[in-house]
């Protein structure tokens, strides 16, 4: 029955060009199954990885879009927040959170801000130190490496361990989800690989997928992992699976557009692999950490 699907509330940006934020997300969880109910915090004419883009903060907007929500008595299933277009969409997220909470959605934020050791040009400490109270309020936050060093203050470096990253994750928790997980984990062992590590404060678990370094690099595929855990895990699927299926679809298509010869900032060719949802998880690749 139509009315069984579920709805995800999906606070994003909107680029008018380039595979990244909502032009992910919708694609995505429309494939899994899911009805994803856009809450645009900022139109762009292209993602940010493009010089000299356009920039439409749409936050006086966001609360009269809200309240309409509320009168229609909408209920998600799943609130998930990426990337904002200014630190003051930080309360009216809270509070939209709180407001429609009664039916206990699972709320997901992916603290989009930095990338490679530096804030993206939006950003700034402000919009770290609001971050930093908004992922109180999620049940699961997905961070890369870069943005999970500045939530904690630390500083971001090559050089870590599983340890490290172990300590950063139950820090994170700590500040209020009850799973984290940190992708674009650089690998210290051989062949070049780098992991998506999660820690589940339920189980007391960490959990590890790794997968092998390809040279290239595609805006939006923060997006597109978030946007498959959270999937994935509305149909169902434990975290370690939700993980698996995350790094295999993101791998598949790094695969499908390396070596195109197309300019890497369009993000990867995802209308060639979103067939690949809907097909069982071929491997489990994750591994236990100790």
């Amino acid at each position: 029955m139509i009315g069984t699907l579920n709805k995800v509330a999906a606070i994003h940006d909107l680029c008018g060009f380039g595979r990244s934020s909502l032009s992910v997300v919708i694609p995505i969880l429309s494939t899994m199954g899911a009805q994803v109910c856009s809450l645009p915090t900022a139109v762009l004419s292209t993602h940010t990885a493009y010089e000299g883009y356009t920039f439409v903060d749409l936050t006086d907007y966001m609360e009269s879009f809200i309240k309409h929500w509320k009168e229609i008595n909408i209920r998600f299933d799943c609130i998930y927040s990426g990337f904002l277009g200014s630190a003051r969409q930080i309360n009216i997220i809270s509070k939209f959170i709180d407001d429609f909470s009664v039916h206990n959605p699972l709320v997901v934020i992916d603290p989009v801000m930095a990338d490679d050791g530096e804030l993206y040009s939006t950003m700034d400490m402000e919009m770290v130190k609001n971050m930093r109270y908004l992922i109180q309020k999620a049940d699961i936050i997905t961070p890369n490496y870069t943005e999970a060093a500045f939530l904690l203050g630390e500083k971001y470096t090559l050089e870590c361990s599983d340890e490290k990253i172990k300590n950063w994750l139950v820090r994170l928790s700590e500040m209020g989800p009850k799973t984290v997980i940190i992708t674009s984990v650089p690998d210290q062992g051989v062949n070049k690989k780098t992991s998506v590590i999660a820690y589940n404060r339920e189980d007391d678990r960490f959990w590890k997928v790794s997968c092998v370094y390809i040279p290239a690099h595609y805006p939006g595929t923060g997006d597109a992992f978030t946007s498959v855990i959270v999937g994935s895990l509305l149909q169902g699927d434990s975290l370690p699976i939700a993980l698996d299926r995350g790094v295999q679809f993101i791998t598949a298509a790094i695969r499908a557009s390396y070596g195109s010869k197309y300019p890497e900032k369009e993000g990867v060719l995802l209308e060639r692999v979103l067939g690949n949802l809907n097909l069982p998880v071929l491997s489990s690749t994750y591994e236990i950490l100790d």
